[in-house]
């Protein structure tokens, strides 16, 4: 059984899968996709980018 201890400290432990992000220039903020069918998903607050998503070039 796979474990993230400690719960709760704002980390994970490996990638998120299906998943990429790109950075809109328009907006200034990080957008997330599906990569299986390549829709949008969400799109970040802050300008900051999602945590444990790969970035697409």
């Amino acid at each position: 059984m796979a474990k993230n201890p400690p719960t709760g400290d704002g980390h994970r432990r490996g990638a998120v899968r299906n998943r990429s992000q790109v950075f809109n220039p328009k907006t200034g903020k990080y957008v997330k996709r599906d990569t299986e069918t390549g829709k949008f998903m969400d799109q970040k607050a802050d300008d900051k980018p999602f945590k444990g998503v790969r970035k697409e070039k």
